[in-house]
């Protein structure tokens, strides 16, 4: 006779979190309600597969430490942001990762920039894509840092792993020489292989003279713009509008 007990229990000591909890509410039904041999294998894979994918979401989500806890579905689109909900859509399936290609977001202060790249962070998470969220000041901080502490190198090849990464605020302070260089490094290390989102205040026509060093802006322009998806948000500060609200 089978112990269902001892089942359980050793499913539980494999981490078979989502079958354990499956099979424990199937023990739970009565007689005439239990499945066939076939139909509960099915439903136990099927809830181990759902409780794994959960747990690697969350474990992305945690790594990547997003600004926001954003999703596409809450994003605001009106032609007053000069942003389409098919716009969403179509980079909504994450392919875009599949090909390598950049997103650009650019727009004044307060327009949802910010939170629109953290929308598409959490999506790729969801959808299995390990993210990597740095703001641009705290990011500098980071390269100081890991300069003094010899762990420069390393610090590089951990921004590489991540299939996503989102560079928030570029363009906020000026650019160091050693700042330039390692954008240029990252950007390099990811070009036709890995996805990058910046966000900016300044347009893009822009960038090229806030870089400020003629050769190292073309090759950063180049890795960037060559093949990347532009939003152009327009419209007043949404912070702006809560408050008014509240």
């Amino acid at each position: 006779m089978i112990n269902t007990d001892q089942t359980l229990e050793q499913l539980k000591q494999l981490k078979l979190a989502g079958m354990a909890q499956t099979y424990g509410t199937t023990l739970a039904l009565p007689a005439h309600e239990l499945p066939t041999a076939h139909e509960l294998l099915a439903r136990l894979v099927e809830a181990e597969q759902i409780s794994r994918t959960q747990l690697r979401t969350q474990m992305y989500l945690k790594i990547s430490n997003l600004r926001y806890d954003a999703v596409l579905e809450q994003v605001q689109c009106s032609p007053a942001r000069n942003l389409t909900r098919d716009q969403i859509l179509a980079l909504s399936d994450c392919t875009f990762l599949q090909r390598a290609e950049n997103i650009l977001i650019t727009g004044s202060t307060g327009c949802g920039k910010s939170y629109l790249a953290c929308a598409f962070g959490r999506q790729a998470c969801m959808l299995g894509y390990k993210t990597l969220y740095l703001g641009m000041n705290r990011f500098t901080e980071k390269l100081s840092l890991a300069k003094i502490e010899g762990s420069y190198v390393k610090l590089l090849n951990y921004i590489e792993k991540f299939p996503l990464i989102i560079l928030d605020d570029f363009g906020l302070v000026p650019l160091e020489s050693h700042t330039r260089t390692t954008l240029l490094q990252i950007l390099e290390d990811r070009y036709g292989k890995r996805s990058t989102i910046i966000t900016s205040q300044l347009p893009v026509s822009k960038w090229h003279q806030y870089i400020n060093e003629p050769t190292l802006a073309d090759a950063i322009m180049d890795r960037l713009s060559g093949s990347a998806h532009r939003f152009e948000l327009k419209g007043d500060s949404l912070r702006k509008k809560t408050i008014e609200k509240n």
